[in-house]
């Protein structure tokens, strides 16, 4: 789990941020900043890059290494810190408080401004951005990719995504966006995978989740990752999150991934609740609904 760094930010001082933003400059260009390039990056002299290396490397901002040439990469903290000052400055984000969930591919915390909001930092590719770079489309053109870059890519995706769905489509309201870093509405309620339905609440609840599935696809997007880790319900309904490798329907793919995400989610429920969901419901029949946009209900796939 990467540390949280919300208590270092009134210790930081302002060419901290310069020269945090010069590593992250120059790891535009290579995974490791050499230390002759961070004055010109950072518009700081020599002694002051210095002084300044030494304090973001004492609190684990950045790493060094010698084996070479001298260069500095920046660890998640340090961009942390680059995308949590910004939302601050920007008055997006007024407090932080605790963990809300942590992800091999996300944490997210509950932030606070005119109300309660959940920050998430993407962490896409920390571990092995390589193998994401190929696998994920918005980085898979680029011949030079860092995690750093994976991770904010995948962010500016899902702010993109949740903008172009939110309010027609049951997901988290987009607030901000920075970096790797996004800030959007706290979600109530209670995953799908913790949740124990009622037997009258089972094909009501499935059914919802469908429909936003194809509200999705009516505006333009498979969500291509569908699970019960995913969804979030409540006295209300159900919500869908987790969006940065949703695809536009007219992707190549869009149907494959249409017909999975039902599969999943049929099948989650089928396995959780095998009294309650018919056999006959199949996924290749929702989906080709949904493709042609006739989509009413389940209950016209189980009478």
């Amino acid at each position: 789990m990467v540390r949280n760094v919300a208590g270092l930010l009134p210790e930081l001082e302002a060419e901290d941020f310069y020269l945090l933003s010069g590593v992250e400059q120059g790891m535009r260009f290579s995974e490791w900043v050499q230390r002759e390039k961070l004055p010109k990056f950072s518009s700081l002299t020599e002694e002051e890059v210095d002084y300044r290396l030494e304090r973001c490397l004492k609190r684990g901002l950045i790493e060094k290494k010698t084996i070479q040439y001298e260069g500095y990469t920046l660890q998640f903290e340090g961009y942390d810190s680059l995308a949590l000052r910004a939302l601050v400055q920007r008055e997006t984000i007024g407090e932080f408080g605790s963990p809300l969930g942590v992800g091999k591919e996300s944490d997210v915390y509950e932030v606070r401004s005119y109300k309660p909001l959940a920050l998430k930092y993407h962490r896409e590719g920390y571990t092995n951005f390589r193998e994401v770079h190929k696998e994920r489309d918005y980085t898979s053109e680029n011949d030079h990719v860092s995690w750093m870059y994976t991770a904010r890519k995948a962010a500016e995706r899902e702010h993109e995504i949740l903008e172009a769905l939110y309010p027609d489509v049951s997901v988290p309201q987009p607030i901000d966006q920075n970096r790797h870093a996004i800030v959007m509405e706290k979600m109530d309620g209670v995953e799908l995978s913790r949740t124990r339905l009622e037997d009258d609440q089972v094909l009501g609840v499935l059914d919802l989740l469908v429909d936003e599935i194809a509200n999705a696809y009516a505006h333009g997007y498979v969500h291509a990752d569908m699970s019960e880790y995913n969804v979030f319900v409540n006295e209300a309904g159900v919500k869908i999150f987790d969006w940065p490798q949703a695809v536009p329907t007219e992707h190549e793919n869009a149907s494959e991934f249409l017909r999975r995400d039902l599969t999943n989610i049929v099948g989650y429920f089928r396995r959780k609740y095998p009294q309650h969901v018919p056999d006959g419901l199949e996924s290749d029949d929702l989906a080709a609904s949904i493709e042609d946009d006739s989509f009413e209900t389940i209950t016209e796939f189980v009478a």
